[in-house]
């Protein structure tokens, strides 16, 4: 009588996971220290008093990476419907947004928007290494996925976590933007992950579009800089915690 045997072991039930930027892996710096590091950029010095309440007015307009803003004026509403999707609609609806609040420093605008496209003007958050690391090394392949009109890569690659990013699904290069299932589902090709076997991280209800995409998603309330952003959970689902 043949021995009964053990049924073969399951999948691995994640085998990818897919990551938003701002509010997930990393956040924008403080409001203060953006508009002082900005102004300093252009040759002018602002005290504390000043630049809080220059921080205060920039971020009620329309800060990237920040609330959205009450009013959108309306030559700017075609950039700002486009920003995620095309890079000069992002810096066009910005800079626009910036320059309607009054200040004496010529250049802010420009240099308030130059500060996203550098890797000091964002900290990622204290777990985003250790769980990037733990995901890579049990063999789960990651992308970030991001509404978003500039290349983030040299920011991971500044950080030290380009080796640890298989994939950058980008709105503004992928032509979609969340909670659009497309974007999800090319990620999910870039990785050659089974979208059903993909878990979605995020801190918006557009990252959960990604259901609609046959993935898993979890969304995780944004934490402010410097603080832990509840990652860990990420690696109890996918099974390596």
């Amino acid at each position: 009588m043949p021995h009964a045997t053990e049924p073969p072991q399951s999948a691995r039930l994640v085998e990818a996971v897919l990551f938003d930027f701002h509010g997930t892996l990393a956040q924008v710096e403080d409001p203060v220290t953006w508009v002082v590091a900005a102004a300093a950029a252009c040759g002018a010095e602002l005290d504390r008093a000043k630049a809080t309440i220059l921080a205060d007015r920039l971020v009620t307009a329309g800060r990237a990476g920040g609330p959205l803003p009450h009013r959108v004026p309306p030559q700017l509403a075609e950039h700002w419907a486009d920003r995620d999707l095309y890079a000069h609609s992002h810096r066009a609806a910005y800079t626009g947004l910036a320059a309607t609040v009054h200040t004496d420093v010529e250049g802010l605008a420009d240099a308030l928007y130059d500060r996203l496209l550098s890797a000091d003007g964002w900290l990622p958050y204290p777990d985003t290494e250790p769980t990037l690391r733990r995901l890579h090394q049990a063999g789960i392949k990651v992308a970030v996925v991001s509404n978003i009109g500039f290349d983030i890569r040299p920011h991971f690659a500044h950080w030290g976590l380009d080796g640890l990013v298989d994939a950058f699904a980008l709105s503004y290069e992928v032509g979609r933007t969340k909670p659009d299932p497309a974007i999800f589902l090319r990620a999910c090709g870039m990785l050659g992950a089974d979208p059903e076997r993909t878990l979605m991280v995020g801190d918006t209800p557009a990252d959960a579009g990604a259901v609609k995409a046959g993935c898993a998603a979890l969304v995780l309330p944004a934490a402010e800089a410097g603080r832990n952003n509840g990652l860990g959970a990420t690696l109890a689902l996918a099974g390596c915690g």
